[in-house]
């Protein structure tokens, strides 16, 4: 059986923050939230909505059907400009 909408949603968002670097705090900024109404997200504790899918997916510059197809589907749609550079994360790596 395979994940549910739900979970890859949760998947999704995790592996878009890693992509670009982002924080929860930050996402929650966007989404104008607290960085635990985020992390309830993040755990399943409570449901990701509708409006934040739409939000979400215009912060990241994809479709919202490209955040809802799952991390893979969404990384690739992710813009390059919006991707953590590979120089930023060799030099924090060297601190």
């Amino acid at each position: 059986m395979g994940l549910t909408l739900e979970e890859s949603l949760r998947l999704t968002v995790a592996a878009l923050m890693q992509v670009t670097g982002d924080s929860q705090r930050s996402v929650a900024a966007v989404l104008g939230l607290t960085q635990t109404q985020v992390s309830r997200r993040q755990s399943g504790a409570v449901s990701w909505s509708l409006r934040d899918v739409d939000v979400l997916a215009e912060y990241y510059g994809i479709g919202a059907l490209d955040l809802l197809a799952g991390p893979t589907r969404a990384c690739e749609a992710l813009p390059a400009d919006r991707r953590r550079s590979v120089r930023a994360e060799t030099k924090g790596a060297s601190r």
